[in-house]
């Protein structure tokens, strides 16, 4: 993969996390960037997802964590910019 494509695409995900949550740091990137992974599998392939939630428990609540601070931190971020 090219340098400048990465970058690219990095820039993209950089402006999605600040639209979805309003705030872009590496931490929250990376985040996003999980729940947009795995939701999407969920979506396309929920059996590889319920194969991967029964094999790794602890890794299930741990997205589910995140899943939860992406949806706070929308909310948060949708309320604050309607005012």
């Amino acid at each position: 993969m090219e340098k400048t494509f990465a970058k690219q695409f990095e820039a993209l995900l950089e402006k999605y996390s600040e639209l979805l949550v309003g705030e872009a740091t590496d931490e929250t990137r990376e985040k996003v960037k999980m729940w947009a992974l795995y939701t999407h599998i969920a979506k396309s392939m929920p059996a590889l997802t319920k194969h991967w939630n029964g094999l790794y428990p602890d890794a299930k609540e741990e997205m589910k964590q995140i899943i939860n601070e992406i949806k706070v931190l929308n909310e948060q971020h949708r309320s604050s910019s309607q005012k």
